[in-house]
């Protein structure tokens, strides 16, 4: 038990420590594409317009992603209510109804991030920056996505995966009577931060198209949609 006490003690450390300094490679990698990108030859915008595409390829995914989401906040308010009525009425309750509304939560909020932050709907402090340019916007939004969204999700996305594949494996289940397995609820947390990675790329995508005159307004995701035309 002291061998196995030792070992997670020096381990979940030194996973953290590369967990990060991953997530910092990537980010200076993904910093060095902005500055080529940024630096090379934009003549009718054809670099940016592939991105844009991508970028445009995301938003749909995240739209389908956000529309799906309606239909479990409906599911979660029907079980959460019925189970309420339920258990007033005839003093019946289960576990299984108990755990299924917090799955249905952590769907809606892990699913839930990339297709808000597709409709700049993600809380900010906008004392300085709404009294800047858009331009200047752009540019905070650009490099705060890189040093911090970027790397924070890739660095959630190396600790979630062995924590899903762990209950995977072992076939976890709720340790209450009449709970429900767990490994799908964990498979949330890889999956939703992907999303959520994806989606601040695309953003970086909206940002430098806008920067280089593809779009008018990167904040407007309707009219990025409708610009994006060849």
């Amino acid at each position: 038990m002291q061998r196995t006490s030792l070992t997670n003690k020096i381990c979940l450390p030194a996973g953290i420590g590369v967990g990060i300094a991953t997530a910092s490679i990537g980010c200076f990698r993904y910093h060095s594409a902005l500055k080529i990108i940024i630096e090379s030859d934009m003549t009718k915008g054809g670099n940016v317009r592939a991105l844009l595409a991508f970028a445009r390829g995301v938003d749909r995914l995240s739209g389908w992603i956000g529309h799906l989401i309606y239909w479990l906040i409906l599911a979660l308010v029907l079980i959460s209510s019925s189970n309420a009525v339920v258990r007033k009425t005839l003093d019946i309750s289960s576990n299984a109804f108990l755990e299924i509304q917090w799955y249905l939560f952590s769907a809606v909020f892990l699913l839930g991030a990339g297709y808000t932050l597709s409709r700049n709907a993600h809380v900010r402090v906008d004392v300085l920056s709404a009294r800047l340019s858009e331009r200047a916007r752009a540019w905070i939004d650009i490099f705060g996505t890189l040093i911090f969204l970027l790397p924070m999700t890739g660095l959630v996305l190396y600790m979630a995966w062995p924590f899903f594949m762990t209950s995977w494996l072992e076939g976890e289940m709720s340790s209450d009577a009449g709970g429900l397995v767990r490994w799908p609820v964990k498979l949330l947390l890889p999956i939703g931060f992907a999303l959520l990675l994806l989606q601040g790329l695309a953003e970086i995508c909206k940002r430098l198209a806008f920067l280089n005159g593809l779009i008018s307004d990167p904040f407007d995701h309707d009219v990025v949609a409708a610009e994006d035309q060849p």
